[in-house]
């Protein structure tokens, strides 16, 4: 029997085209080093190569070309393959490229300035092609969010030519040129900080949501797996009532594999298929939206992470004083490249155990199955993954687009909204954020948190927590309680008549011939009620012609102690005088900005308020 025979004998007993392969592969027809699903001969999977990746944008000059391909083989042991790949675009793409195409010929990277202001003006904005409902294609123009990263990625360009140049000047020195990017240009701070605010605002309505999604969720699993139990028990004609619902079972003409259909009774039993419902996949959907929400709530993990989850993931711990057992979860390295263990709590044994449950086999085997990476675009080896179904006679990794799916799925039955009113949306790492501000909330310390979410840094983690403004007040709250502990409780007792009189009566005592005392209450006059020396007094500029009375009769009053030699007395006097001279100037101060402040006026109405009105 050759490939084609065995294709065809398979598709007719299976339904699936593909099962062949696996058949065969069981059989050991293939080498050991076969990959063990077809899917890993699809066209367009695999890495592509540094050289490849710059060739996606055809640039026209070849220096360039070979000097982009050259700077990326250099950053390639540092980074992943995706963000190997953002590099690439930007630089080959959206900026060597973008530059060669309205300016043709160009082949040095020392930008005159009014290239390089008019390529980051280009850069700004991006325009996209949409079609309208008539049918016609329509240009939208919008701005680039990603522009000042993008900035960030040619300016790191141009600084690691000029530091490879100091290094190898032989190979780097000829294209050392200036950056056409500033580093105030490249600084994303208040970007990241507008950002934050967004996501911290979208976390703050999400969390109180939570619960009221975990718990549809949960309900939407018991309901479809009764309706599904039901219908199992259920004959092909018969009609079956379950939870409120009475459904009728149709009769087939073909066989339908594993799944059970029903339909509404009132219904017509001639209805056309689509109106039936596949109740193995209402099932199927409701139990993995439920686990993979409860896992990430539980856990705080990445999507990729969660779907790389396996049977080798549960691990045990013996704690060397006790002897207790206790469980842990082994995360895989993913982002950060670092694998990280998180304690199982009861609440998650009891979802990993019904996901077991569930995955395993008649002999009570998790199929190993082999998953693709999309990020790195490679596919994994066969592992015994919990996230997992059946597709055909092949068992498949879930895809993070399908868990998705089936989250979309969920909060559309739960019915939840946003603030503005609009059914609620929410990403599998909404859930990672909402479980770092839980925990911190909760008293987790913030370096305990980093190390569970597995951040390289901890500003990362900070990054990821938005704090309700209540727990700030609360906080404040409860530290001026504990500085009134400390303080003496005569301090916060109710005043006595005569404490409150004689509080009213001190702004009654602050009105002087010449201004007003500013000095606080119960506090003593430092100068023993000598006004004009002292800096509390201010001074009123419409008792101007007191003071220059009482100046007066102090300089009169000198001479007279000058010439009868009161000596004693001449000192004390001409501290007053200067203390008169000094509250004159005050007051000169101040009519002064009086007369040259402008007066706006009371705006009318018409001024204030756009109203529009008929002629």
């Amino acid at each position: 029997m050759d490939i084609l025979e065995a294709q065809d004998v398979t598709h007719a007993a299976t339904g699936d085209r593909t099962a062949f392969y696996r058949l065969l592969h069981r059989a050991g027809v293939f080498p050991p080093d076969a990959p063990s699903t077809i899917r890993a001969f699809t066209a367009g999977q695999g890495q592509l190569s540094v050289a490849e990746m710059i060739d996606r944008y055809e640039i026209a000059c070849k220096p360039v070309r070979d000097l982009l391909v050259d700077n990326l083989c250099e950053r390639q042991p540092a980074l992943d393959y995706t963000s190997l790949s953002a590099v690439s675009r930007v630089l080959g793409s959206l900026f060597w490229r973008n530059l060669e195409t309205h300016h043709p010929g160009i082949n040095s990277l020392r930008l005159p300035a009014e290239v390089a202001s008019a390529w980051k003006t280009r850069h700004r904005t991006k325009t996209t092609t949409t079609r309208s409902p008539d049918g016609s294609t329509v240009s939208v123009t919008s701005p680039r969010e990603s522009a000042r990263s993008d900035l960030a990625t040619v300016r790191a360009f141009y600084l690691d030519l000029a530091q490879w140049a100091a290094e190898d000047p032989a190979h780097w020195g000829p294209w050392a040129a200036p950056s056409p990017v500033t580093s105030a240009e490249a600084n994303q701070k208040k970007h990241q900080r507008r950002v934050k605010a967004k996501i911290d605002q979208r976390t703050r309505e999400r969390l109180p949501a939570l619960p009221l999604l975990v718990s549809a969720s949960q309900r939407n699993r018991l309901q479809a797996a009764a309706v599904l139990a039901a219908a199992r028990q259920a004959e092909p004609g018969t009609v079956f009532s379950v939870d409120g619902q009475t459904l009728f079972r149709p009769v087939l003409k073909s066989a339908s594999g594993a799944k059970i259909w029903a339909q509404e009774l009132e219904a017509p039993r001639t209805a056309v298929r689509a109106a039936r419902r596949d109740l193995t996949h209402e099932d199927h959907t409701a139990f993995w939206a439920w686990a993979a929400i409860e896992v990430l709530r539980h856990t705080g993990i990445r999507i990729e992470e969660l779907c790389e989850l396996s049977h080798h993931s549960l691990i045990q711990y013996r704690l060397p004083t006790t002897g207790e057992l206790v469980p842990l979860l082994q995360i895989a390295p993913s982002k950060t490249d670092q694998e990280r263990l998180i304690l199982v709590t009861p609440e998650l044994a009891d979802v990993l155990s019904r996901i077991m449950m569930r995955v395993r086999d008649s002999n009570g085997i998790v199929a190993s199955v082999a998953a693709y990476d999309p990020h790195e675009r490679v596919w994994n080896p066969p592992m015994p993954l919990l996230f997992q179904h059946r597709i055909g006679i092949e068992n498949r990794a879930m895809h993070p687009t399908c868990l998705l799916k089936y989250l979309g799925q969920a909060l559309a039955s739960a019915g939840l909204t946003d603030a503005s009113g609009e059914p609620l949306t929410m990403q599998p790492h909404d859930f990672r954020r909402i479980f770092i501000t839980d925990a911190v909330m909760n008293r987790m310390p913030p370096h305990i948190a980093q190390l569970v979410a597995g951040h390289r840094v901890i500003d990362t983690t900070m990054g990821y927590l938005a704090v309700y403004p209540r727990e700030v007040i609360e906080a404040h709250r409860a530290f001026i309680a504990r500085r009134r502990a400390t303080r003496p409780g005569e301090e916060y007792r109710t005043p006595t008549d005569e404490e409150w009189d004689s509080f009213l009566g001190h702004f009654e005592r602050r009105k002087l011939s010449i201004g007003t005392c500013d000095r606080a209450f119960s506090t003593p006059c430092t100068h023993e009620h000598a006004c004009l020396r002292c800096a509390m007094l201010r001074p009123d500029p419409a008792e101007r012609p007191r003071l220059v009375e009482i100046r007066d009769n102090l300089i009169d009053r000198i001479a007279e102690a000058k010439r009868e030699g009161w000596l004693g007395e001449v000192e004390g006097l001409e501290t007053s005088l200067a203390g008169a001279e000094d509250k004159l100037a005050q007051m000169d101060a101040a009519t002064a900005r009086t007369a040259t402040a402008v007066d706006l006026g009371m705006p009318g109405f018409t001024q204030i308020a756009g109203r529009a009105s008929d002629t």
